[in-house]
């Protein structure tokens, strides 16, 4: 089934519209070119019900908000959903400004998003009201560990079943759940919280894999989250005594360019919850 996911990627070329931050926009694109999709970046008020118009799928990131791009990801939003098209949410810093949390809280009332990614202290801010977000990052409070993992799951279940979305909660164990099925993912590396935009680049991963398998939504997500950990775990692997950061972030989407289908059914750690 993962195999077959990535390989309808690289058939179809979907087309995925990004709204998201100028730190990571340059990573975003280059890792769907990677994956075999195909990205545009396009955040005018005035440009953006058009391009979404002709995109399969909608990326929408709230990283470095402005008051010029949060009216147009609601324009894209709701244009995206009159033509059914997957949106996803990556509610960047959320609990950490009112201008994040309130934005994002907004967008859910008004949108409707096939999948909403975060990691846990975003994802708390948005279904609890309450998170410990330090900046982007998640608080070492609400951390997912082997302790608290079957409550975490329940958690993401409950907020799917609320918003009618699939929900994705990144860390050291990443969990994706629709409103009766968890998955527990066990790919990726440490190394990868040591670059910026290894998240958005997923949130923009697993637009395009929803996109070119619509029909199985739920395994599609699965089927990115882990393509991405083990691109990771490849990307670590490449590296010599010489290499930094910066190497791992190109290795990480030279990973993606050359993972197989065949690699992801083989490589893929996750149990259903």
């Amino acid at each position: 089934m993962l195999k077959e996911i990535l390989e309808n990627v690289r058939k179809t070329t979907p087309l995925i519209h990004n709204i998201t931050n100028y730190v990571t926009v340059n990573d975003c694109a280059n890792v769907l070119l990677a994956s075999g999709s195909s990205p545009i970046m396009a955040d005018d008020i005035d440009d953006v019900v058009d391009i979404t118009s002709i995109c399969g799928g909608l990326h929408i990131n709230i990283g470095t908000l402005n008051r010029n791009t949060i009216p147009a990801m609601f324009l894209a939003g709701k244009r995206a959903n009159e033509l059914g098209h997957p949106v996803l949410l990556d509610p960047v810093g959320a609990g950490a400004s009112k201008l994040r949390t309130d934005t994002a809280y907004q967008l859910l009332d008004q949108v409707k998003f096939s999948v909403i990614r975060g990691n846990i202290s975003e994802i708390k801010t948005l279904a609890l009201g309450e998170g410990s977000t330090r900046g982007v990052d998640a608080s070492i409070d609400d951390i997912v560990t082997e302790e608290n993992l079957d409550k975490t799951v329940a958690f993401a279940k409950k907020f799917a079943a609320k918003t009618d979305a699939i929900i994705v909660i990144t860390g050291a164990i990443d969990i994706v759940a629709d409103k009766s099925k968890g998955y527990c993912i066990r790919n990726g590396h440490p190394m990868m919280s040591r670059i910026t935009g290894s998240g958005c680049q997923l949130s923009a991963l697993i637009t395009a894999f929803l996109t070119a398998n619509k029909e199985t939504p739920l395994e599609a997500v699965v089927a990115a989250v882990c393509a991405m950990g083990i691109c990771g775990e490849k990307a670590y692997a490449r590296m010599t005594a010489l290499d930094g950061n910066a190497s791992y972030r190109n290795y990480l989407i030279d990973a993606v360019y050359n993972l197989t289908g065949d690699e992801l059914e083989s490589e893929a750690k996750y149990e259903i919850l």
